[in-house]
């Protein structure tokens, strides 16, 4: 073998383990990878997506109103779960007939699934008093309500538990099989 098409061939290999290192490196501090396994996100997620997730959202911001983000389940800390920001730190919150009231304001959620059959049968969660978020604390809740393990549920998280900000559908894949094209490299709002 020639020299010079052994050093085309090392070239090569060292292009690969070099973008082999950036990849690993992307996977590990910046972007995570997910899959959505039910439909407490219906419609904005569906069972069967699988995500693109910032890591870096929260290291170096803060959650916002209505981000969609993966987070430690605070009954089990190994699992992620996925919900959408429904309150910061200081907001009071209020459900009246299942209309989300935050700060004295009704939020308009064009986000939230029709109503549904229901997972958890809870009606005491469809009208709740008002309450206010400690400090440092979030409120999280699906989109689908009516079958969602939520913050109503199991209480607030806090900002350390938080893994990142959902960006991108970036493959779904029906349960039973099929693609669903429409959703590929769909944003998540």
């Amino acid at each position: 073998m020639s020299e010079e098409k052994k050093n085309s061939i090392k070239e090569f290999i060292d292009s690969l383990v070099v973008a082999f290192v950036i990849a690993i490196v992307i996977l590990t501090f910046l972007i995570g990878n997910y899959m959505i396994p039910s439909g407490s996100m219906l419609e904005t997620l569906q069972e069967g997506d699988r995500i693109l997730v910032n890591k870096l959202s929260y290291k170096f911001g803060e959650p916002e109103h209505g981000d969609v983000a993966v987070f430690e389940y605070p009954l089990q800390p190994n699992m992620t779960f996925i919900k959408r920001v429904i309150g910061l730190p200081g907001d009071t919150i209020q459900i009246v007939d299942r209309k989300i009231i935050r700060n004295g304001e009704t939020l308009d959620e064009p986000y939230v699934a029709e109503h549904r059959f229901r997972h958890f049968m809870n009606p005491m969660v469809d009208s709740v008093p008002q309450f206010t978020i400690p400090q440092g604390m979030y409120l999280m809740m699906g989109d689908n309500r009516d079958g969602s393990d939520d913050g109503r549920y199991w209480g607030f998280i806090p900002k350390a538990a938080f893994k990142g900000k959902a960006v991108v559908v970036y493959f779904s894949k029906e349960p039973g099989g099929g693609l669903r094209w429409s959703r590929f490299f769909s944003l998540i709002k």
